[in-house]
């Protein structure tokens, strides 16, 4: 008999309200993907003779984003000044300071 299909993410949730199935249930898809979708998905066939899974590893890579984007100041003569530049992405991208483009 045709098997039913049912699909879930190993050691969580699908996403909620981003999770469509095309295809009698064949096809997954996942709408406005994030880097939090990423892990295993298994992908279960089962009738009355018996049953067969798959899990798909899947892996979104992100450019490198804003966590919190650097700020110009504004300073005196004498007053510290503190700049905070964080970025993430995946790969995790590395930062880098230069100072009238001199690495610092």
């Amino acid at each position: 008999p045709t098997p039913v299909i049912r699909w879930i993410k190993e050691g969580g949730e699908l996403p909620a309200n981003r999770t469509f199935f095309e295809n009698f249930k064949k096809t997954l898809k996942i709408i406005d993907v994030s880097e939090a979708d990423s892990g295993n998905y298994k992908c279960i066939a089962r009738n009355t003779l018996g049953s067969v899974h798959h899990v798909i590893s899947v892996t979104v890579k992100a450019a490198p984003y804003w966590i919190t984007a650097p700020r110009n100041l504004v300073l005196s003569p004498g007053e510290d000044g503190t700049l905070i530049c964080r970025a993430n992405g995946n790969p995790k991208p590395s930062i880098s300071w230069l100072a009238n483009a001199v690495p610092i």
